[in-house]
């Protein structure tokens, strides 16, 4: 079995390693991190969503999406070496492509690569899918508390 065909942590087990609280968690499921480095996490759309309008995920959501997913790999790492997980903050987002708005029902996937890391800041890119398309694509530079 592939790194990212299980689920390594799921349900209320995932607030252990991120600092948000309902009703602003955007990550249900952490995949894990491959040997390259990358990390996958998902998230169910579900109507209850305060990002949901009109029968979609807005595009705030899909972009919280994505930090969440961030979170949930420092806070990962930071529980394998048994530290706390630190708080981190949107520091810029670019090269944002949202190519539509995932309705009630779907399954996101978020893949995300650390491309440069530099004392408290770090820089990544993340792409989510949803049935084997694309979502989004962004590149966001992400400040964690020390």
């Amino acid at each position: 079995m592939g790194v990212f065909e299980k689920v390594l942590i799921t349900g209320e087990e995932i607030l252990e390693y991120i600092p948000q609280r309902t009703p602003i968690v955007m990550v249900d499921a952490f995949y894990g991190i491959d040997d390259r480095g990358q990390s996958r996490s998902g998230l169910t759309v579900r109507g209850e969503n305060i990002f949901v309008a009109d029968g979609v995920l807005d595009e705030c959501g899909i972009v919280e999406h994505i930090a969440q997913s961030a979170a949930l790999r420092a806070g990962y790492m930071s529980r394998s070496r048994g530290e706390r997980v630190p708080l981190g903050y949107i520091g810029a987002v670019n090269d944002l492509k949202i190519r539509f708005l995932p309705p009630i029902g779907s399954r996101l996937v978020t893949t995300e690569v650390i491309e440069q890391r530099i004392m408290n800041v770090t820089l990544i890119s993340a792409r989510t899918e949803c049935d084997a398309k694309t979502v989004a694509e962004c590149r966001m530079k992400i400040y964690l508390e020390e």
